[in-house]
């Protein structure tokens, strides 16, 4: 049992990039098993800052093996365009492997989104209109285009004709747009396939041969389990499971290698997106807490919107490492809290009818649910150049003591600050 999932307890932003980077350096593999371009891994080493849609995590190391998996979204011109940006800024070249199972987020799909997004108006559900729930719609509807079928121009072309025959219908009736023709799809992918043909080989077997050997895997989730479709706040959801007990799915791996599953969850609470908030903060109060998280801001990795923010949640973030199956805690951005004399937390639901909750409802009885507050002593200072939890401040010790304690699982790691070095092991 040799692999790690890497996962976000709660809306995703919660620093899941920089600690798979920091676990790439002991290990062989890091895989993508879900989701798509629609949400960045923020990364800062030696040779700058990074905002990786794509590519995993692992691609600063060289010994490293990075996978994108058969249950990923892939948006090739991504791909390529974040491999052209790693050499353009001195990155050896990675080693890279994508699933010939994978499949393809067509430009069609990106419309769609868009299309979608427009037509809702302020029914919106916040997309980053990236194709990823066309993409996944498709999927499961059968209507998907696999890597393997790149390369062979009779079978995509018939595939690509399946999908558009209803894709036109919707296209003309209900978005009054102009119909899609085949042609124009499959060029697109055939100007694709001799550049990302170097990558494409049978990852499932690549995996489970390595697993098999011992090899330390690290299989890297996207957004949080607040996030997921069957488990979070659906329908302000994604369209991928974004639990670890996915990750053997999507990477193509047997269920029982996952050993370990490290939950990551911020300090304080931020979401982009659309859906319950139970913590959020408005006004001054919000933008001070923005301006001041992350190593520039609070602000989306892809999509440069502003995150909602909040105090950190209990409710929300006990429940997101029990859905996860959280092993350990890695707590991102306890720095960031420094400039507060006290910080108020989550520590309960309000919901409309009065009653007060300690678990997670469903999101049907969130919608008017407040927040209840308790509060903790700052420790006023800056602690991002701390090495070891001796030499923390007193309220710094007592603010991960009790988080640990109200969600229920061991804090294993403290980020202190956006490089890889800021972290200190307890």
């Amino acid at each position: 049992m040799t692999v790690t999932a890497i996962v976000g307890a709660n809306w995703g932003d919660e620093g899941k990039g920089k600690m798979t980077d920091v676990l790439a350096a002991q290990s062989s593999y890091v895989v993508r098993y879900q989701g798509g371009s629609n949400a960045g891994h923020t990364i800062i080493n030696d040779y700058g800052k990074f905002a990786l849609r794509m590519l995993p995590s692992g691609v600063f190391y060289s010994h490293v093996t990075n996978v994108i998996g058969p249950g990923t979204a892939l948006d090739i011109d991504i791909v390529l365009s974040e491999l052209e940006e790693l050499a353009a800024r001195g990155v050896p070249k990675p080693k890279l492997f994508i699933s010939e199972r994978a499949q393809v987020v067509l430009s069609v799909h990106r419309l769609f989104d868009e299309l979608e997004e427009e037509r809702l108006g302020t029914r919106s559900y916040g997309s980053t209109k990236r194709g990823i729930a066309p993409f996944y719609a498709d999927k499961y509807a059968k209507l998907g285009i696999q890597v393997a079928d790149l390369f062979n121009k009779t079978r995509l072309e018939e595939r690509l004709e399946h999908l558009l025959t209803a894709k036109n219908v919707l296209l003309q009736h209900l978005y009054g747009h102009a119909a899609i023709q085949t042609d124009e799809l499959l060029n697109q992918l055939l100007s694709q396939v001799e550049r990302i043909a170097p990558y494409v080989c049978d990852t499932t077997t690549l995996l489970q041969n390595a697993d098999a050997r011992g090899e330390l895997i690290v299989v890297e989730g996207q957004l949080g389990a607040l996030r997921d479709p069957d488990h979070g706040i659906y329908p302000y959801s994604t369209s991928s499971s974004t639990l670890a007990g996915f990750a053997s799915v999507g990477a193509g791996l047997p269920a029982k290698s996952i050993s370990q599953v490290i939950a990551i969850v911020k300090a304080y609470s931020s979401c982009v997106g659309a859906g319950p908030f139970v913590s959020e903060l408005a006004g001054s109060e919000a933008e001070e807490l923005r301006r001041r998280g992350g190593d520039a801001g609070e602000y989306g990795v892809n999509t440069k919107r502003p995150r909602r923010m909040g105090w950190f949640d209990v409710v929300a973030t006990k429940y997101g490492c029990m859905i996860q199956g959280a092993t350990s805690v890695v707590l991102t951005n306890l720095d960031v809290l420094g400039y507060l004399d006290e910080i108020p937390v989550c520590v309960g639901y309000e919901l409309a009818d009065g009653t007060i909750v300690d678990h997670f409802p469903v999101n049907a009885l969130m919608d008017s649910a407040k927040p209840v507050l308790s509060r903790l002593p700052g420790w006023k200072c800056d602690i991002s150049q701390v090495k070891s939890m001796e030499d923390l401040p007193n309220e710094a010790k007592a603010y991960i003591h009790f988080v640990e304690s109200a969600i229920g699982v061991n804090i294993s790691t403290v980020s202190v600050g956006p490089r890889r070095e800021q972290v200190i092991q307890r």
